[in-house]
């Protein structure tokens, strides 16, 4: 069974760590707090991008669900409405990019 997910790429932010304060101190919590039927939370902080001399992001968030209809819900509801809010008005170096992916996984 495909699951799926909600991926958010931060640009790197204007001031680093005002941002990181934030991100771990009001984000991650109102994630974890709010965003209705997730399985998993994978917060990346990027710390390189080969043959680049700047990665063009700064941190990339995944959020699983269950199913691609449990994400929509949780993107629709008042919780994910107001975590989406947050994050646009964290990220100082830009808008972050939302993006929802269908997942299959193989387990080595």
């Amino acid at each position: 069974m495909k699951t799926a997910k909600l991926i958010v790429m931060y640009p790197t932010p204007a001031n680093v760590d005002v941002f990181e304060q934030r991100y771990a101190q009001e984000h991650v919590p109102m994630a974890v707090e709010k965003l209705a039927g997730k399985t998993r939370f994978v917060a990346s902080l990027i710390t390189s991008a080969p043959g680049q001399q700047q990665a063009p992001y700064h941190r990339i968030a995944e959020v699983y669900f269950p199913s691609m209809q449990a994400l929509e819900a949780c993107l629709n509801s008042p919780g994910g409405q107001e975590t989406a809010g947050h994050a646009v008005e964290i990220s100082s170096g830009g808008a972050p990019v939302f993006l929802t992916a269908e997942v299959e996984t193989v387990d080595f």
